[in-house]
Parts: C-alpha cells; sequence; structure tokens
C-alpha cells in the first residue's frame, strides 16, 4: 500500500490507529475531522502530526489528485464533503473494517471480540507479549498509558515482529470480515445489535481464525463451538484460572494448570477475566510464567478505563469508558469495592443506542444502585449527523420508577457538578462514565479540580 490514504474523521480511535499504524509502515496518510480545532482533540491531531500525517478541515480540501485512497468509517454519511470530492475525483472509497481486515490478513493477527473488555484484553495481550521479546503491533479503540509514557499517542505501535493484536469490533458488524491468525471471544450482552446477530458475528470469527479461544464462563456463548480451546474459573475450562485474592485497587489469578499467580493492578471480576483471556493466548503463543507475572504486575491500563484520582478532599473520582447496561454494572461494582457511597455520573452516547438499550440501563442501575448512592444522567451525546432525537435521559430515570437511591436527569454539566459537590462525602467516590465523547476526561478532570484536586 504505497498510495496515499485520507482518513474521514480521523480524530475517530479506530480510524486515528489504523492511520498512525500505517504510518509507522511509511505508508502517506491525510486525513480530516470535524473537530480539527477542539481543544479535546489536540492530542490525536499531535500524534497524527508527528508521525507524518497532515489534518485537514472537513470541507473536502483534503482530498487532491494525489489521494489514492479515501478510508471511512459506519458513522461518516454519504453527503459528506470529503466523499463528494472522491466521488468527483475517482478515488475508492473504502470502509475501515476493510482496510482493517486487509491489514489483519497480512500479519500474524490476534483479534479481541466481545461486547465487553475488547479495549482492556487488547492492551493486555500486547503489553504482555511486548514483556515477553515479541515485539508485537498494535491497533486499538483506546490508549495505552504504557505507550503515552514513550510519547506516544498510544492507541497503535509497528513492532519489528509479524504479531498484531488488534479489537474486532461488532457494533457495526464488520468483524465478519476478518481473517486473524488467532480469534478471542470475551462475552456477549445486549449493546448495539441484538444479541443472536452477535453471536453468528462470533461464529463466523471462529470459523476465520486459525486458532481461537472463547469465553467458558458466559452462558451466551455456549452455542459456539469449533474453538480450539476456553478459558475461564468454571470447570469446564479448557484454560482455567482462579481469584485467589482481591483488594479494591487489585485482583489476583492463578492459572490452575502451573499454579503460577499474577497480581493485576485493576479490581473487579470482570478484570479478572479479562486478564485470564489474555494470559490464555500468550501462553498459546509460548510465553513463560516468570515474564508474564512481571507483566501482569506492571500494567499500566488503558485510558478511561477505571482510571482513579484521589483528591484532597478525600473523594476518590473513577474516569470509565463504561457505556452499555454490562459494562456499567461492572463499573459500578468495582467502584463498590473503593467506596461505600458512589456519584454515578452517566452520559448516554447516541439516541439510537439510547433507544435500544433503556430498559437494559434502568435494569441495570436499579440493580447495582444502593439507597446511599446517587445517580445523575447526563444529557445525550451527540456526535452529528441524522438522527431522530426522540428519546432523553430523563426517560431512563422514569423506566426506573421509585428507587431508594437518589436519580436525576439533568440540563448540563454545570448541574451535575451542583449534585457532585452536595453528594459527596470523604471516603466516598465520583465514577464517569460514558463513550465516544471526547471532553469527556476533561469533565473529570473539572471534577478532580472541584473536589480540591489531585491529592497532595
Amino acid at each position: 500500500m504505497n498510495q496515499t490514504v485520507h482518513f474521514v474523521g480521523v480524530f475517530g480511535s479506530g480510524m486515528s490507529a489504523i492511520a498512525q499504524y500505517l504510518a509507522g509502515t511509511g505508508v502517506a496518510v491525510t486525513g480530516s475531522d470535524r473537530l480539527l480545532d477542539s481543544p479535546d482533540t489536540a492530542k490525536v491531531k499531535e500524534a497524527l502530526l508527528a508521525c507524518g500525517g497532515a489534518v485537514y478541515p472537513q470541507d473536502g480540501s483534503g482530498v487532491t489528485v494525489d489521494t489514492g485512497k479515501l478510508c471511512v468509517s459506519t458513522a461518516i454519511e454519504e453527503t459528506n464533503p470529503d466523499i463528494a470530492a472522491a466521488r468527483a475525483l475517482g478515488i475508492p472509497v473504502l470502509h475501515r473494517s476493510d482496510l482493517l481486515a486487509s491489514i489483519v490478513k497480512e500479519k500474524k493477527s490476534i483479534a479481541v471480540a466481545g461486547t465487553s473488555g475488547k479495549s482492556t484484553v487488547t492492551a493486555m495481550i500486547f503489553e504482555l507479549l511486548t514483556a515477553c521479546g515479541m515485539s508485537p503491533s498494535l491497533i486499538s479503540g483506546a490508549a495505552l498509558r504504557s505507550l503515552e509514557r514513550r510519547g506516544l499517542f498510544g492507541n497503535a505501535y509497528c513492532g519489528s515482529s509479524d504479531l498484531l493484536v488488534v479489537e474486532a469490533d461488532e457494533s457495526d458488524g464488520t468483524l465478519v470480515k476478518y481473517e486473524p491468525y488467532a480469534g478471542v471471544v470475551l462475552n456477549l450482552s445486549k449493546d448495539h445489535k441484538p444479541e443472536d446477530e452477535v453471536l453468528e458475528m462470533f461464529r463466523r470469527l471462529i470459523a476465520q481464525s486459525t486458532w481461537s479461544a472463547v469465553n467458558a464462563d458466559d452462558p451466551k456463548l455456549s452455542g459456539l463451538t469449533g474453538a480450539a480451546t476456553s478459558f475461564g474459573f468454571c470447570d469446564s475450562a479448557a484454560f482455567k484460572g482462579a481469584v485467589t485474592g482481591t483488594t479494591p485497587l487489585s485482583t489476583t489469578v492463578a492459572i490452575v494448570r502451573t499454579g503460577a499467580a499474577m497480581t493485576l493492578p485493576l479490581p473487579g471480576a470482570h478484570n479478572a477475566s479479562n486478564l485470564l483471556a489474555a494470559l490464555c493466548v500468550c501462553k498459546h503463543l509460548g510465553c513463560g510464567d516468570r515474564h508474564l507475572s512481571e507483566a501482569v504486575a506492571n500494567y499500566m491500563g488503558v485510558d478511561r478505563r477505571f482510571a482513579v484520582t484521589r483528591t484532597n478532599k478525600g473523594v476518590a473520582v473513577i474516569d470509565d469508558f463504561a457505556h452499555n447496561p454490562e459494562k456499567l454494572r461492572a463499573a459500578v461494582s468495582a467502584a463498590k469495592q473503593l467506596a461505600g457511597r458512589i456519584v454515578a455520573v452517566y452520559q448516554p452516547h447516541g439516541f439510537g443506542p439510547t433507544r435500544f438499550l433503556k430498559n437494559e440501563y434502568a435494569a441495570a442501575f436499579k440493580d447495582v444502585l444502593k439507597p446511599a448512592d446517587t445517580l445523575c444522567l447526563l444529557p445525550i451525546y451527540y456526535a452529528g449527523g441524522t438522527a431522530v432525537k426522540d428519546i432523553e435521559s430523563k426517560d431512563i430515570i422514569e423506566l426506573m420508577g421509585g428507587v431508594p437511591f437518589k436519580a436525576v436527569a439533568v440540563n448540563n454539566r454545570d448541574d451535575a457538578v451542583n449534585i457532585i459537590k452536595e453528594s459527596t462525602h470523604p471516603g466516598g467516590a465520583v465514577l464517569l462514565m460514558g463513550a465516544r465523547d471526547p471532553s469527556l476526561s476533561g469533565f473529570a478532570r473539572r471534577i478532580v479540580d472541584v473536589l480540591g484536586g489531585v491529592k497532595d
């Protein structure tokens, strides 16, 4: 691939990762984004410029006779000016998934699928393989702190081996295009699409993988056959683990086969499962227990995946990417290990997804929040494009009916900050959850400042 590739919506997490990876392999990349001058996207803009890319307004000006291919995601509509410019010049327009599928096929790729935990397990596999001297490449939907510390944006890397770790996203149905060396299926819950449709995608991924591993603990995956192995904490798992210790900020998992214990600096049953999935893959690829144990202990995590900041007012602020019902349950449950009383602040993303999941949202919050807790729903995040705006956050509150905890839908973030001030106490926590919106990290920092700043 030696032609210039232009990415429409290049600041998106998946798009920017592919662009950086290609730039690292010597491909010329350009891109455009509607948030070109937003302070919330400044870091990714700097990263693209640093790797030799060029960025433009989303007005068609970045598409020229030198553009070889135009890459779009499902979120980009046909009326976009860049697409119009490409059509006028006869430049091929291809979907992000087709570009990623071609990259996956060229490498010895590990594709991580599932409705929850993909970014975390992708990061874990990458870091563990790196620690074992295997020099993998990475295309991820989230920034790894270990790569950020090396001066990179963090969601892409070009290693020296033929190994490549990628996320296989089911949200737009495109994961069926991938033919990886290893396919990993983590779990199944209602998210972007009906569960039966997603299960069929997982079945296709397994069939198209040379080797595959499936979570034996998830009963919704029990119908998947043909996988090379399974991982889990149940007796039926071929690669079996055991949780041997927990603290508010860590989980220890032992590999039953070897007895090796690994302590991960992240809490929660969901992260124990994530770790076991990563260990299953890495052991298959030949990693030794000693190197794995050291790498797990030093795992730095991923941006906005249970990122904890202690404040001077004695309140922990947790920034998390949770955005489907199961992820919300997992994040709240993990926060409960850290603090007895929490203020859960959630920003639903997209009117369509919120409409699709409203009943499950209501049920999840009712299940995990306790009388001392507070739930604050922000307005639904609108990323642009055509959308039927016939649902609001307050509809989720109404669906919950009478609940023993305080539950409100606010009109703006200023109102949310006021609720946080009123509802937090020393020893408690604020859990900010939501996806897609690049300004959420900035809002988390604002909450920290309101609560006295980072603990001295």
